[in-house]
């Protein structure tokens, strides 16, 4: 099976006769590039072509959502090198967020959030009221073209209404505030912001990507068990139901603590958990998650720091071995989160090696 099947037919609940390796690099081979750390000899090596050395499948590929609103502005300026304020004007106010990049401008955190009071709030549900979707097919082709079979298309998009909020629009400590502060303002936003996905997720359903991923960020300490059930699994479950009519399968992205959602996440009704992070990075074991999710199928389940020099080989390997034991054959392979930029890559490709001959 090529990687494009056999990434298929896991979701399928198919047996794909091998292990699906789908170690995230994309981070490590752009600081590498950019800071001139690449080993030698892989120093000209692409991202795509990285795959094969390793002896991987790609994860990510074929996000091609095109998304406007119209009526709005936005002004991007450079404070210094790693600071960019951004404006957005609108017909009926304006907001503005300040963005702080990494040392390789790679990755960004917000220093200031775009949605500060409640008129703010009332901007950005102007804004969901007046956006567009729609899907770049000329896009989708290429990208698959480049990937050439070496895994099935799949991406991430919007996050659902509340954890928009407490990670791009308002920041987890506001958000919180204001729901007690001014619930019906909270609750008229949350309603007005999931009306609008629905022109979203009416792409989805007819996009021809099959695997679709809920880049949710899970992390328990800020999604704890109340919220999940109150607002993130019912949010969850439609969405699902929809997607799953349409043909598709997803998966949602749980890289943060995850042991108080361990009884929740099999009442809601996704294919596979992707970024599960066992001990001793997470707060989890192997066999927890692996109850946890029962037949959904685990992306990911390698610790990121087993490839770096603080643990030896021996304990990456055996790590491996207990993961395909537990969970194939639902199970993609990969690391949890991402290789981090001082990774030795050359365990990597150890894994991809190793996994050949486990099944």
């Amino acid at each position: 099976m090529t990687g494009l099947e056999a990434n298929l037919a896991i979701f399928r609940g198919e047996d794909p006769g091998r292990v699906l390796f789908q170690p995230r690099f994309n981070f490590w081979h752009i600081v590498n590039k950019k800071r001139g750390t690449m080993p030698p000899h892989l120093a000209d090596i692409g991202y795509i072509e990285l795959h094969d050395y390793c002896h991987a499948s790609v994860r990510y590929s074929g996000g091609s959502l095109r998304h406007s609103v119209a009526g709005v502005e936005t002004e991007r300026e450079w404070l210094d090198d790693k600071r960019l304020r951004i404006t957005t004007h609108t017909p009926v106010g304006t907001l503005t967020e300040l963005m702080h990049y990494d040392a390789w401008n790679q990755s960004s955190f917000n220093t200031e959030f775009r949605i500060k009071t409640v008129d703010d709030l009332k901007i950005l549900e102007w804004m969901l009221a007046h956006e567009t979707w729609g899907w770049d097919d000329e896009a989708f082709q290429r990208s698959q073209a480049e990937v050439a079979g070496r895994g099935a298309p799949q991406f991430y998009y919007r996050r659902s209404p509340l954890q928009g909020l407490f990670i791009e629009h308002m920041g987890f400590e506001a958000t919180i505030m204001l729901m007690h502060d001014e619930p019906k303002a909270v609750e008229h936003y949350l309603a007005a912001a999931a009306e609008a996905d629905e022109a979203l997720y009416d792409v989805l359903c007819a996009c021809p990507v099959e695997i679709l991923n809920f880049g949710e960020n899970i992390d328990a300490h800020m999604d704890p068990p109340t919220l999940w059930r109150q607002y993130l699994a019912p949010y969850y479950t439609k969405r699902l139901d929809q997607l799953h009519a349409a043909g598709k399968k997803a998966h949602i992205h749980i890289d943060g603590a995850m042991k108080p959602l361990l009884n929740e996440i099999r009442n809601v009704p996704f294919d596979g958990v992707e970024a599960a992070t066992p001990l001793p990075q997470g707060d989890v074991t192997l066999e927890q998650i692996k109850d946890a999710l029962g037949d959904m199928v685990l992306l990911d389940g390698i610790p990121a720091i087993y490839f770096m020099p603080t643990f030896d080989e021996d304990t990456l390997i055996e790590c491996v071995k207990r993961i395909v034991d537990l969970f194939y054959p639902r199970l993609v392979l990969g690391i949890s989160d991402e290789i981090p930029p001082d990774g030795d890559i050359e365990r990597v490709r150890l894994v991809g090696e190793l996994v050949k001959d486990l099944v």
